[in-house]
Parts: C-alpha cells; structure tokens; sequence
C-alpha cells in the first residue's frame, strides 16, 4: 500500500453526502400548507393563479413579463408563499424547458426546505416524463457541496410535492425515475468536486467496494501489482511519478434474472484524480486548479452503474474505471519514453498531458476482449473539444451509425447536448511514432479528433462511441439544474442509454 500519510483527511469524512440522499418528491392534488413557497408556471399575458392576488399590470410595474426563469414571489401570512415562474411564450413545452422552468423555481425559493410546484396544462407532457423531469431539477438545482465547510448557508430540500390533476400513479413513477437519475448525477458531482487529496485512486476504489453491492453491482479492484500482471503499460505509465498506486475500478451489473440477458455493454471511463501534465506541467491557472475533475469520466460512469439496478436496466454491463493521478517526479515517464499497452500495442509519449487516452487504451483493450455489443467510453479529454464546443455541449466520436445515434438520442433526453464531431481518417498518420506502434499525440489541429483516433485502435470493429466531456464536466456559476462546480455531466446520460438500449 502508498504511503498515505502526507495527506490529512478528517476521520469519518463524510465523501459522497448525496449517496442515496434524496429529498422526498410527492404527488397531491393540491398544495401542502407544509410547503413554504408554492410555484406557478405563466406564460406572457397567461392565466395567473388567484392565490396570487395581482394582475398582468401590476406584474409588469415589478418587471415580471413571464419570460423565461423569470420568479416573482408574494409572501402569504398563515400560508405558503406564492411565486410565480415564468416559461416563455414558446408553444413548445419540453422536458427540457420543464426542468429549466423548475430549477429556477427552486434556486429563487433557496432557503425553503420544503416546497410545491403545480403542473397543469401548460405542459402537455406524458405523466411520467413530467414527474421525471420535476424530481430531477428539483434534486440537481438545489445540490450543494459541503462537507469540506465548517458552517455552511446551504438549506437542504428536504420535501418537494408536485401538485397536479393528472394521474397521480403515471407521474410517480415518473419521480422514481427521476430522483434515480438525479442521484447518479449527484453521486457523480459529489466525486468531482471532492479534492484530490481526499480522493484517491485508493480510496475512490475502497468506495467502489464499499457502496457497490447496494447498487447490484459486483466490484473487482486491481492494483499496481495486478496492473502489471495484466500489462497495463498505459496507466502504469502514467502513475510512474506518483506516490498513490493506481487502481482499476471494474464495475460488473447483471440484471435480474440476467442469466438470460442477451445484451453485453461495456463503459470506459477515464479517472485521472489529479492532472499536473507530468513532466509536460502545466500552468497554474485556474484550469489547473479544475484538474480534480480530471476523473469526471470515471465518476459519471460510477453513477450511472448506480442507476441500473433501480432502472430494471435488462442488458449485463461492465465497466473500467481507470484511476491514478498524473504527476511529476524523478520517477515520471519522460518524453521520448515508450509504454506498452494491454495487448501489446507500444505508444511513444510525446507529451505527458496526453495522459488519458493512455489510461484509457489499456481499459479498451480489456473492454473489446469480452466481445460486447458497444463500447461507450467517457472522459474529459481534450481542450480542443472545450475550444470548438464550449462549457454546454460535449465532443461525439463514433465508429458506428446506430450507437452515435443512440447515444446523441439519450443525450436529447437528459439535457446534456452532444455533436458529432468527424472521426476523420486522413488525420490518422498524424498519430505515428517513428520508434512505436503510435504516438500520443497529434498535429497542432483537430485534437479532439485526432485523440479520438487513438482510442479507436483500440477497439477494433467493435461499434464504439467516445464522449469528450472537457467542455461539460464544469459550470463556472448556477445555470438552471446544474450547479457551480461539477455537472455530473454524463451519469444521466449513460444511464438512459443503457437502460433504453435494446436487448433483442
């Protein structure tokens, strides 16, 4: 085992609060006199609730127009607030805009625990996907991390009722849904967040072994020892100057009955807990000090495998979480140096900053050698997706028509935008080494693209999708259900997928 006692981690420390931790979402026919705050959605010039006790004219004198996000709140003596929420005049009523329309609902009315929100006809949404939606902006727009302060200012939901005429069954079941897929975004922003001095590739896989049997999921762990059996040059090569051993996270869900199961998926998902750019350091900028959510691959595919079992997911799934940190030293994999992958496959390390698609090759290989049905691999991976994308839409590589289909389908549902970028071959020789199999980098352009490439040798004809999460996995400020810090980006994501996937 690493010597671990450089690092000073309070006992007990609480790592993941929001595992498992979801308010109660309830379904009424009419508002709680519990809830402090009950909202309304309007539309411009719409019907306004006569709990309210203002018209349109006094509305505008306070410079509500019922725009989009738009709250204005009235308090009530003896009974909960009034706020109104406003959702545009566009004819379009979507999940999406019906979870924007509650998030902001829910950020406005920040210092209830308890709140209400009525649904109507202004939604002309199916029951389930309205309870869905509901739970999950609730749930995600009022996620907080706090376990590192003293004394925090954070007011938890602890209850939140949808308050609708339609049926009360069909939009429960759409809240199960949702608080699962909330949870597993929060489970996954909870990971990103923690800083990496607490959150090890060790401890990160004790927590694996740990919470992973509450989910379904059967947890196998190598270390360094095992990693080199294996010979998972890759990773190893990337934790040469680091003083924390990696670990190799496999996450293993069968589902009931899953003997029967006729589908076999397989997620990869890079977890460098902290990122320094080895020998090739980078920059202390602010960027540098988001290099803890390096792992955000790794994390959103944790808690998505959470999800599975509570979404009745029908296909058998694995999944590789590779996690170490990249770090400089006497003993760091130099420039010039060449790793052997699983397999045998040698790579030529031209910049040690280019460390994920190291880590990720050895998982690849492992992934393809039990012949799934797909391969989807997650990670924050380059600043070239971030440059040509920005913060809210991730970088789409596919080998295959069908699954990028799929997946840009699940990334539609949840929110979280993808766009295929170019798989785009004449590229390719860029990634040739003179003295290796590859390089690990490529030309000064395209390096989304051209990191993509890489990871594809890797897979062989086996339909695989890469998601580039270097834009997603951060929001600097509170916008709508995703909060400052860590997005979780990727855990809904992947959960819809493999539980929409089909298995016949």
């Amino acid at each position: 085992m690493p010597d671990s006692s450089h690092r000073l981690i309070p006992a007990g420390f609480p790592l993941l609060p929001s595992l498992g931790a979801v308010p109660a979402v309830t379904v009424a026919s009419a508002a709680s006199t519990a809830s402090v705050a009950v909202g309304y959605p309007v539309a411009p010039d719409g019907a306004l609730p006569a709990e309210l006790g203002l018209d349109w004219e006094a509305l505008r004198v306070y410079g509500f127009e019922g725009k989009p996000g738009q709250t204005f709140a009235v308090p009530k003596l003896g009974a909960p607030d009034v706020v109104v929420v406003g959702i545009g005049a566009d004819d379009v009523r979507t999940e999406a805009k019906l979870r924007d329309v509650v998030a902001a609902f829910v950020r406005a009315e920040r210092r209830a625990s308890a709140l209400s929100f009525v649904v109507g006809e202004s939604y002309p949404l199916d029951e389930v996907t309205i309870g869905r939606a509901v739970a999950e902006a609730a749930v995600l727009a009022r996620y907080a991390y706090t376990p590192l302060k003293t004394s925090s200012k954070h007011v938890a939901l602890a209850a939140f009722e949808i308050v609708t005429p339609l049926d009360s069954g069909l939009v429960e079941d759409g809240v199960q849904e949702g608080l699962v897929l909330a949870r597993a975004a929060a489970v996954a922003r909870d990971l990103a967040n923690t800083p990496p001095g607490h959150l090890t590739a060790a401890v990160f896989a004790d927590l694996a072994v740990s919470v992973g049997p509450k989910y379904g999921l059967e947890v196998t762990v190598a270390d360094k020892a095992e990693l080199i059996a294996l010979g998972c040059g890759g990773i190893l090569g990337v934790n040469a100057g680091s003083v924390e051993e990696p670990r190799m996270i496999v996450l293993h869900y069968v589902p009931q009955g899953g003997a029967t199961a006729k589908t076999h998926l397989a997620l990869v998902g890079k977890g460098i807990m902290f990122d320094s750019g080895g020998i090739s350091l980078k920059p202390s900028d602010p960027m540098h000090l988001l290099m803890k959510m390096d792992m955000g691959g790794a994390a959103a595919v944790f808690g998505a495998m959470t999800a599975l079992q509570d979404s009745g997911c029908a296909s058998e799934v694995t999944a590789y979480l590779m996690c170490t940190d990249n770090m400089p030293s006497g003993s760091a994999t130099k420039l010039g140096d060449v790793l052997t992958i699983r397999g045998g496959t040698t790579v030529e390390v031209k910049n040690t900053d280019a460390e994920g698609r190291l880590v990720m090759s050895d998982a690849l290989v492992l992934a393809s050698e039990l012949k799934p049905a797909a391969i989807i691999d997650i990670a924050t991976l380059t600043g070239a997706a971030l440059m040509a994308l920005g913060p809210s839409t991730a970088a789409l590589f596919a080998n295959d028509v069908p699954l990028a289909t799929r997946v840009a389908a699940a990334a539609s549902a949840t929110d979280e935008p993808v766009w295929q970028l170019p798989l785009e071959k004449k590229y390719r020789p860029q990634i040739d080494s003179d003295i290796a199999d590859l390089s690990n980098l490529g030309g000064k352009y395209a390096g989304a693209t051209t990191a993509a490439l890489f990871l594809a040798e890797f897979v062989g004809d086996i339909p695989w999708a890469h998601l580039d999460i270097a834009g997603t996995m951060n929001s600097d400020t509170d916008d709508s259900w995703r909060s400052k810090g860590a997005t979780g980006y990727g855990a809904r994501l992947l959960a819809r997928l493999l539980v929409d996937y089909p298995t016949s």
